[in-house]
């Protein structure tokens, strides 16, 4: 009897919206919460542990079933579960993935599940009303260390402003939402629940670091993507929500460190942090920097852009064996990874930025662009 149950059980795997996690989207999970009625990956599963008053986890695979829960399980399932508990979930609301931090996943689920927010609308104001203020830790941005630091967001001003002191009357920065974007960072912060945000100051990059020591952070970004959906609703008045929901944050198509040269190519080759947005391929000397020492625009290959495997055969002076050089219509990068695998990673993010045609705007922004040394 035991044997048939859990067949029955693996074979509910077979229908199509059972084959990846419910919460994350990873492929053949092997756990199941037979309270909710869901399939869900082990690492989910550690997540949904730490709810027991809502949701109660089994292996598929190793646990015994009961004739009661198998019977749960066969009238739910994910296709009904999503029904249930995701019905409103707001089209500006962050669905993380499996490669998320675990904030935004456990955030997700307790949303989902504990708190019911996509059940009941009106509990989604901390991130749904356009208007947030609160206190973040901010990292300093010449002595490395966080302080507490008033943070106003106003979808009415357009934009995110925070404070040197909470009786301040004037912001020390004021954040743009048009140019705004915030990604996790915990491991490159040092904190879990660690946000990067970014902003064009002068039309250079500029990063804060952010964190709060709970959950909150996730209502923060999920605000500042409120604020960049309801900004774009207006610039792109005839854009569906599918075509606006991909702007809204961005994470970094690469980061890590490489060797570079100058523009002369003649002096030594220097060690800094890298980081690919979008189209913007920025160097730090640090990866917490407030600034990046430059900025290189990578446009498109029709407009005279490319990236060649190695370096030129004189390149002198460059530590590390593994190099790429990229190529604008104005002069040549030179850099060099430590490893293989880590140059295979950057040319195949460098040729897919190349190989995608520009956007109108991105002429524009090619335009102002200045490259630096």
């Amino acid at each position: 009897m035991a044997k048939e149950r859990r067949k029955a059980v693996l074979e509910l795997l077979q229908r199509p919206a059972n084959a990846r996690c419910a919460d994350c989207g990873a492929p053949d999970p092997d756990w199941a919460s037979y309270t909710l009625g869901v399939f869900i990956c082990l690492s989910c599963s550690g997540i949904h542990r730490n709810i027991p008053q809502v949701s109660k986890v089994k292996s598929v695979r190793l646990d015994a079933w009961e004739d009661a829960q198998v019977e749960f399980m066969t009238s739910r399932g994910n296709h009904v579960a999503r029904a249930t508990f995701e019905s409103k979930v707001p089209p500006f609301y962050y669905r993380p993935s499996a490669s998320d931090c675990q904030l935004l996943r456990e955030q997700w689920i307790r949303a989902k599940y504990e708190r019911q927010e996509f059940t009941h609308p009106e509990r989604q104001e901390p991130y749904s009303a356009g208007y947030r203020e609160g206190f973040l830790w901010k990292r300093g941005r010449d002595n490395g260390q966080f302080l507490s630091r008033k943070f106003v967001l106003t979808e009415r001003e357009g934009a995110l402003k925070y404070f040197n002191r909470s009786d301040a009357k004037e912001p020390k920065a004021i954040m743009k939402i048009e140019h705004l974007n915030a990604t996790f960072q915990p491991a490159k912060i040092g904190h879990p629940h660690g946000l990067q945000v970014t902003y064009l100051k002068d039309n250079s990059t500029r990063n804060i670091f952010v964190y709060h020591e709970d959950g909150k952070m996730v209502d923060w970004f999920n605000a500042l993507r409120a604020a960049r959906f309801h900004y774009l609703q207006v610039a792109f008045p005839g854009a569906s929500d599918a075509d606006l929901v991909p702007k809204l944050s961005r994470n970094y198509l690469q980061e890590g460190y490489m060797e570079k040269t100058g523009p002369k190519q003649t002096e030594g080759f220097r060690k800094r942090w890298f980081t690919m947005d979008d189209r913007r391929l920025m160097y730090f000397k640090d990866p917490l920097d407030a600034f990046a020492r430059g900025e290189v625009f990578i446009g498109s290959r029709e407009s005279g852009y490319t990236v060649l495997d190695g370096l030129p055969p004189s390149t002198q002076g460059h530590h590390w064996p593994h190099g790429i050089t990229i190529v604008t219509p104005e002069r040549r990068f030179l850099l060099a990874c430590e490893t293989e695998s880590e140059q295979r990673a950057w040319m195949e993010v460098f040729r897919k930025v190349v190989d995608r045609p520009m956007l109108p705007q991105e002429y524009a922004v090619e335009a102002h662009f200045k490259h630096k040394p």
